[in-house]
């Protein structure tokens, strides 16, 4: 047996009543769609419109582009290093009997020094021995040795700074890396390496002390200031000896 329900009659805005067989036609929209709200909130653009400005497009083949490269400087001269400068400084050190122009090592620089510190070291690896932390480490220690000494001695009338005391320096290295490298085809700790090592002692000590009274321009106590540069690369040469 069905049961009847009963069901209202559906109203429409025009006032009419259609009967139970009249067909309801709604409109179809769209899921989950937002009624209109009163103020609606106007829609900004933000098109960006094509650029009025242009490059020129670059021409590889033109002369200016070719003139430009050439005008250019070397890669080592806009790095600050002059190879004929250094070249020259280090054949200086060659000759510890030759006064070499006062003029030469007043233009301090780190790429030479540098440079004989890492064939030093390098010489001390073929050799067995790991000292490139000890190198730079004494290298520091000694400037700053000799700077003080130097200016204590010198009092108003020093001018000699740190950075070219460490130039100074590292350049009269060249005669340890000589006797670095003549100490592959030696014995270690005998009296042959000692006595070569004594020699290049006293020429790194000349040459050193020699260069600082020319930069400096400062000739008094000239042995004290030699004692001190003996006593800097007689710790060097004992890297190389034992």
């Amino acid at each position: 047996m069905s049961k009847e329900f009963n069901v209202p009659p559906v109203v429409f805005p025009s006032g009419g009543n259609p009967g139970p067989s009249a067909t309801i036609q709604r409109r179809p929209t769209a899921p989950f769609q937002p009624n209109p709200s009163p103020n609606p909130i106007p829609f900004m653009s933000f098109d960006i419109g094509p650029s009025t400005t242009s490059f020129p497009a670059p021409q590889f083949g033109s002369s200016n582009s070719l003139t430009n490269f050439d005008d250019e400087p070397p890669l080592l001269e806009e790095l600050g290093i002059n190879t004929k400068q250094i070249w020259t400084k280090t054949t200086s050190i060659l000759n510890p009997f030759r006064s070499s122009n006062p003029n030469l090592h007043d233009d301090a620089d780190l790429s030479g020094p540098v440079l004989c510190l890492i064939m030093f070291g390098l010489f001390q690896l073929l050799a067995g021995k790991i000292h490139f932390g000890i190198i730079l480490g004494w290298v520091t220690v000694s400037a700053l040795f000799l700077y003080v000494v130097f200016n204590m001695l010198a009092g108003r009338n020093g001018n000699l700074d740190l950075y070219r005391c460490v130039s100074l320096i590292g350049y009269c290295m060249l005669p340890m890396v000589i006797l670095s490298a003549l100490s592959l085809f030696l014995p270690q700790g005998g009296v042959v390496i000692s006595g070569v090592a004594a020699i290049f002692v006293i020429w790194s000590s000349r040459v050193c002390t020699r260069l600082l009274v020319q930069v400096a321009r400062w000739d008094e106590h000239r042995g004290l200031v030699a004692y001190g540069c003996f006593l800097i690369y007689t710790l060097f040469s004992l890297l190389v000896v034992f």
